[in-house]
C-alpha cells in the first residue's frame, strides 16, 4: 500500500513507510501552548501535517491523528496573573482561537477516513501521575520536596534523537539549575505547588505536572504505547521530544515513536518568528488580509523540512499562483455547464493519468509538495493545450487537477463560480464549513441536514477520500 518514504530524525535517514498495523497510521504531532493567540510560525506546523494525514487517506491508509494543547504551563500561569483571572479562563480562550484559526486557514477536520482528537493537558493529570508513579517505582525517577525528576543517567539512550551527548548538555543554557537534583541534566515530571497556581492533588503533595510528561501520555492514550509518527517543529527535538522518549521508552520498555518527523521553522529576517521574541503576525490578523488558499500554496512551496522566510508579497504572488492553477477548472465548468463535472463521465486520457502517477511519486519522496505543486502547474499547462483539441478531455482533465489538489488541502475558491451571486457564495461556504465540522464530530444527522439545504441552494455536495466535493447545479 505504501511506497512512502520519509526522513526519519531518530535515524537521520530517509526510510520506507511501514505502519505499525496493516492499513492504520497512527499520529502524534506536538500542539500549542495556548497563553496567547497563534501567529503564522504555528500555521505551518499545523498545515505540514494536515498534509501528511490528508496524503495518507489519500493512499487509502485509516488515520488517527493527535494534536494536544498545553493548557498548564508557566506561561499560562503568568499570562493569567497578570490579567487577573484564572488560568483556566486564558486557556479556553485562547484554544476557542486556535480551533477558529485552523477552520480559517482550512486545517482541518479531516475527511472520515481521518479520526482526529485535540485533548487538553489537564484532562489527563491523574494518567500523568500514574506514569509518573511507574517511573519512580522503577528507578527511573526521585523525589525532592515534592517535586520529582528523571534521572536521565538511567536511561543511556537519551541524547540519541537530537544528537547531543552528556558533557555537551552540562554545558547548555536550557538546562534548568536546581541543587537539589542528582545531576543538572535531570528534567521535571512533576513541580510541588506555589502560592496563587493551579495545583492537583499526587502522592507527592499537591502540585503540576512537567512540560515534557503530558505529552507521553496523551499520545500513548489515544495512540498506544507504541505508535506510527511523533512530530511537530524542529524547536521542540531538544529538549521536549528528547525527553518524551526516555520518560516513555523508561515506562514502558518498549519503543515509543517508529518515525520522527519535525518541520522547519518561520523566520522573520535572521529570527525564527516567536511569541517572545515579539516578531510575529496573529493568524487572525494574516486571514484579514490574505486568502488561505495562497498561504497554504506559499508554504507548501518550500519542502517541510526546510526553514523558510515569511514575506507577505510572497504571499500575494502565491495568491496570483492559485489563480493560474484553478484557470483551467472554472473553464471547465463553463463547458460542461449546469452539470458541472458530472459530464463528460469517464477516466482523464492517459496523457493526464501520467500527471497522477508524477504526483504521487513526489509526495511519496518525504512529502516532497514542491515537486508535487510543480506537477499540479504542468498539468495546468497541458490542460490549457488539450483545451483545442478535446473539450471532453479538457473537463476530464481539469477534474483530474481538481482532485489532486484538494488532497493538498487546496480548494477552489468559491468567488470563482460564473454567476453566483456574492451573498450565495458565502453562504454556501459556510454551510460547506460547516458541514465539515458537523463531519468531524460524527454528527451525521447535522451533516445531513446541511446536505439538504444545500441540494436547496443547488449545490450537490460528494465526500471523497481526499476531502469534500461540491458542484453548483443550479436551482
Amino acid at each position: 500500500m505504501s511506497g512512502i518514504r520519509i526522513y526519519n530524525t531518530l535515524t537521520r535517514r530517509e526510510e520506507e513507510f511501514v505502519s505499525l498495523r496493516p492499513g492504520e497510521v497512527r499520529i502524534y504531532s506536538c500542539g500549542v501552548t495556548v497563553y496567547d493567540l497563534c501567529h503564522v510560525g504555528h500555521a505551518r506546523s499545523a498545515m505540514v501535517f494536515d498534509v501528511i494525514c490528508r496524503y495518507l487517506a489519500f493512499k487509502g491508509y485509516r488515520v488517527t491523528f493527535v494534536r494536544n494543547f498545553t493548557d498548564v504551563d508557566d506561561k499560562v500561569i503568568r499570562r493569567a496573573q497578570q490579567d487577573s483571572v484564572p488560568a483556566a479562563e486564558i486557556s479556553e480562550r485562547n484554544i476557542a482561537e486556535f480551533r477558529a484559526d485552523m477552520r480559517a486557514l482550512g486545517v482541518l477536520p479531516p475527511p472520515p477516513e481521518i479520526t482526529y482528537y485535540d485533548p487538553k493537558a489537564t484532562d489527563f493529570i491523574p494518567e500523568m501521575v500514574a506514569l509518573i508513579e511507574r517511573l519512580v517505582t522503577k528507578g527511573f525517577a526521585y523525589v525532592v520536596d515534592g517535586d520529582v525528576y528523571f534521572e536521565i543517567a538511567r536511561f543511556p539512550h537519551y541524547g540519541r534523537l537530537s544528537g547531543k551527548n552528556l558533557d555537551e548538555l552540562l554545558a547548555g543554557a536550557r538546562v534548568e539549575v536546581d541543587e537539589r537534583k542528582r545531576d543538572p541534566r535531570d528534567f521535571a515530571l512533576w513541580k510541588a505547588a506555589k502560592p496563587g497556581e493551579p495545583a492537583w492533588r499526587s502522592p507527592w503533595g499537591e502540585g503540576r505536572p512537567g512540560w515534557h510528561i503530558e505529552c507521553s501520555v496523551m499520545s500513548m492514550h489515544f495512540l498506544g504505547e507504541s505508535f506510527d509518527i511523533h512530530g511537530g517543529g524542529t524547536d521542540l527535538i531538544f529538549p521536549h521530544h528528547e525527553c518524551e522518549i526516555a520518560q516513555s521508552e523508561a515506562a514502558t520498555g518498549r519503543p515509543f515513536a517508529r518515525y520522527w518527523v519535525h518541520n522547519g521553522l518561520v523566520n522573520f529576517g535572521a529570527e525564527k518568528m516567536s511569541k517572545s521574541l515579539g516578531n510575529t503576525l496573529t493568524i487572525k490578523e494574516f486571514v484579514k488580509r490574505h486568502e488561505p488558499d495562497a498561504f497554504r500554496l506559499y508554504l507548501l512551496g518550500t519542502h517541510y523540512r526546510g526553514p523558510m522566510e515569511f514575506a507577505e508579497e510572497r504571499v500575494r504572488d502565491a495568491a496570483r499562483a492559485l489563480e493560474r492553477l484553478w484557470g483551467p477548472v472554472k473553464q471547465a465548468r463553463k463547458y460542461a455547464g449546469s452539470q458541472m463535472f458530472g459530464s463528460p463521465r469517464g477516466e482523464p486520457p492517459s496523457e493526464f493519468v501520467t500527471f497522477r502517477q508524477r504526483f504521487i511519486a513526489a509526495m511519496d519522496d518525504d512529502f516532497n509538495t514542491p515537486e508535487a505543486l510543480g506537477v499540479l502547474f504542468e498539468l495546468g499547462h497541458a490542460l490549457h493545450r488539450a483545451r483545442d483539441l478535446s473539450i471532453q478531455d479538457f473537463v476530464r482533465g481539469s477534474r483530474e487537477l481538481s482532485s489532486l489538489a484538494q488532497v493538498l488541502g487546496l480548494t477552489e475558491p468559491t468567488s470563482s463560480i460564473a454567476g453566483l451571486p456574492p451573498e450565495l457564495s458565502k453562504r454556501i461556504a459556510s454551510l460547506i464549513r460547516e458541514r465539515a465540522e458537523a463531519r468531524r464530530r460524527r454528527d451525521w444527522k447535522r451533516a445531513d441536514e446541511i446536505r439538504i439545504e444545500l441540494q436547496q441552494l443547488g449545490v450537490v455536495v460528494k465526500d471523497t477520500p481526499s476531502g469534500t466535493e461540491w458542484e453548483w447545479k443550479g436551482r
